[in-house]
């Protein structure tokens, strides 16, 4: 087998498994096309690009299912682009090192809390104008408690502006969690702020020249079709397998970043 043809079937298992449950995968994409020897910084580029094309193909799949919460989706997204900012200004204070051993241990825990056991509907509790907001989608009426929600929103855009990445290893255990949204409606509304946060990427790395249209063009089709066959999953998978899934990918990126971090010393 061809290393193109290794590295177009990589590609297509992480967009499928990364759709799933509404993780980037941007880290996955970027060690691949690296061990294939392209270049980093076109490396980091086309990984923007084609986690852009798989981002956007899942998210108007589950906005068609109506499992994209729109209202969340702007007030998490205002928040984490805030966070992110202070994250990323804040990073030089930290060595490469650090970062790394930072991260690893944010997708060790974010993984593990996935597996704790889902709030219970939030939808009765509260009053309106107190520390609960609420917000309708899909004919269903959610409650995000504020006093939770906020912080650790704050706190999940803080970490991954500082280590660089799109945060949707974060974004899915927090709607979970912390805004107690359904895991699909979770996954879904994480896959349009993964699309947003990479073209916004994309865009910063293709103003630099590191921009190749026919690598990044010719991987996109592959992760298109990926994300079409991931969601399509998703909706079909019980909510529990989805959890574990997520919880299992985190670890797995764990790990490489740990490895990657002591290689690196």
């Amino acid at each position: 087998m061809s290393s193109v043809a290794i590295v177009i079937f990589f590609i297509f298992i992480i967009a499928v498994t990364m759709t799933m449950v509404g993780r980037g995968g941007g880290n996955f994409y970027v060690l691949i096309l690296a061990l294939a020897s392209v270049p980093m910084h076109q490396a980091a580029t086309t990984a923007q690009f084609i986690l852009f094309t798989a981002a956007i193909t899942a998210a108007l799949i589950f906005h068609k299912n109506k499992v994209v919460a729109w209202p969340l989706a702007a007030f998490i997204g205002i928040l984490v682009a805030i966070s992110a900012f202070a994250g990323g200004y804040f990073s030089h204070l930290f060595s490469g090192f650090s970062l790394k051993i930072i991260f690893s241990g944010l997708l060790a825990i974010s993984g593990a809390m996935m597996l704790l056991p889902a709030p219970n509907d939030m939808s009765g509790v509260g009053n309106p104008g107190s520390r609960y907001w609420y917000f309708k989608s899909a004919d269903r009426i959610h409650a995000v408690d504020l006093w939770i929600a906020v912080p650790v929103t704050l706190l999940a855009g803080f970490s991954s502006g500082m280590v660089g990445v799109s945060g949707g290893s974060f974004l899915v255990p927090l709607m979970v969690l912390a805004c107690g949204v359904p895991m699909h409606v979770a996954v879904g509304t994480a896959s349009l702020l993964v699309a947003v946060s990479a073209a916004m990427g994309f865009a910063g790395h293709a103003v630099q020249g590191d921009f190749s249209p026919a690598l990044a063009i010719l991987l996109s089709i592959i992760t298109v079709l990926g994300a079409l066959i991931g969601s399509k999953f998703a909706m079909k998978t019980k909510p529990a397998y989805l959890k574990n899934l997520f919880a299992y990918t985190n670890w797995a990126a764990a790990i490489f970043m740990l490895a990657n971090a002591l290689n690196g010393r």
